[in-house]
């Protein structure tokens, strides 16, 4: 019986022991300390101790950049930092969310590098009805008159009107004073903040000066460039309703038969025999007859 139970153990214990494998990977994951948002923090807040606390991710799951404690933080020099976008809770504190040390939240600090912010003037109808926010990315179209000193009439058909796209899909930084990308409330604005590279800031300036800027909405992650041409006036059809001319051409010659009154002596009848009809004329008084 004693050596009976000795084999069943030797059979069993290594069926249920860990695989050696299986073991050195557990022994080999390696944790690291990350900074993360406690609570969900707002656009623009001044980061304190309640905003943050520190969790522990596998090394390799930790982002480029993290901070792996609190202090790095809130005890820089100059004071704690904003925060430049909304963060959730339980998502990694960045530098590049962060303004820099005691700095107050400003629209240049969301200007990624190499780009401008270029300002323009809108209107209600030209900046989307309001519709437009911070976030938002735009085409931005361009009306002119090539003839200003055209008489315009009530279709602009005595104007050399044209309308060209300026630049495309650009993002808005600001409207008016409301540079906030969260934000979701409609308001009519008088001027648009846009991010732009230099070129189209100079092009954006040429145009602001040759003609009247509007701004195309477009849907979030429409990142397309569309091929398109400047339209004229004339692109949109005829001015009004044509006149009809009673006059013949003078390429074209008169007939005959044109030049001759027509004569109408009487109506046509059909007539149905069985399975056949034919067709017969008859004079105007038989037709008036009620034949």
């Amino acid at each position: 019986m004693g050596i009976g139970a000795l084999l069943i153990a030797r059979l069993w214990i290594p069926s249920h022991a860990p695989h050696p494998a299986t073991a050195q990977a557990a022994a080999t994951v390696v944790e690291a300390p990350v900074v993360v948002a406690a609570k969900p923090i707002p656009w623009g807040a001044k980061l304190d101790g309640q905003f943050l606390k520190v969790i522990k991710l596998p090394a390799a799951d930790v982002p480029q950049g993290a901070y792996s404690n609190v202090g790095q933080i809130l005890n820089q020099d100059g004071g704690p930092p904003m925060a430049l976008s909304a963060m959730a809770e339980q998502e990694p504190v960045l530098p590049s969310k962060l303004s820099g040390p005691g700095e107050r939240q400003t629209l240049a600090a969301l200007v990624d590098p190499g780009m401008r912010a270029y300002t323009i003037g809108v209107t209600a109808v030209s900046a989307g009805g309001g519709h437009i926010l911070p976030g938002d990315r735009i085409d931005v179209v361009l009306t002119r008159d090539l003839d200003p000193g055209g008489q315009p009439g009530p279709t602009g058909a005595g104007r050399r009107m044209m309308t060209s796209v300026v630049i495309q899909n650009v993002r808005v930084l600001g409207m008016d004073l409301n540079a906030n990308p969260t934000s979701t409330t409609p308001a009519v604005a008088s001027t648009a903040t846009l991010e732009v590279t230099m070129p189209d800031a100079e092009r954006l300036a040429l145009a602001s000066q040759d003609g009247t800027l509007s701004l195309a909405l477009r849907r979030p992650g429409a990142v397309d460039i569309a091929p398109i041409r400047p339209m004229l006036v004339g692109d949109l059809g005829p001015a009004g309703p044509r006149q009809h001319d009673a006059s013949p051409p003078r390429h074209a010659k008169a007939s005959h038969s044109d030049t001759l009154p027509r004569i109408d002596t009487g109506a046509s009848v059909t007539v149905v025999n069985g399975d056949t009809a034919s067709s017969l004329k008859v004079p105007f008084e038989s037709v008036s007859a009620g034949l």
